[in-house]
């Protein structure tokens, strides 16, 4: 199985606003970087679409260590989502699951790879977080300066 390391990121400016998302996708030592954004979106909408999009880019099953500063992802991926499916999609509040449509996509994509889940703090100098910061930013601003 290949391995893979994949960096993500996401952002926006104000919750809902415009965000955008970065993923840097590294493969024996080469980076691809992913950048895109919403008009109207939220933060964690886009934490969760720098991950999927990135693991959509892989072309077969691999060993992936997936880093991102986001614990909604991470936890969710790795507490959560067995209790939600397990509970029909509802949270421990007997509230609906936010984001389902990606939660499920992710779920399946956990399974075609074999995914380590990393959290790191956010703006603490680690270089592809702060690296998917500025995509996802720079997303943002292009969307938002193509659409004057």
């Amino acid at each position: 199985m290949k391995k893979v390391e994949i960096f993500t990121d996401g952002a926006c400016r104000g919750n809902p606003g415009p965000g955008g998302y970065g993923s840097i996708i590294r493969i024996q030592g080469k980076d691809e970087e992913l950048k895109g954004a919403a008009k109207n979106t939220t933060n964690n909408i886009m934490e969760l679409t720098a991950a999927v999009v990135a693991l959509k880019k892989l072309k077969e099953p691999s060993e992936v260590e997936l880093t991102s500063d986001s614990q909604y992802l991470v936890k969710g991926m790795t507490e959560w989502i067995r209790g939600w499916i397990r509970k029909g999609w509802v949270t421990a509040s007997k509230q609906p699951v936010k984001n389902k449509d990606i939660w499920v996509e992710l779920n399946q994509l956990n399974k075609t790879h074999k995914i380590t889940w990393l959290w790191v703090r956010g703006h603490t100098g680690h270089v592809e977080n702060e690296r998917c910061d500025r995509l996802a930013n720079m997303a943002i601003d292009e969307m938002t300066t193509w659409r004057r």
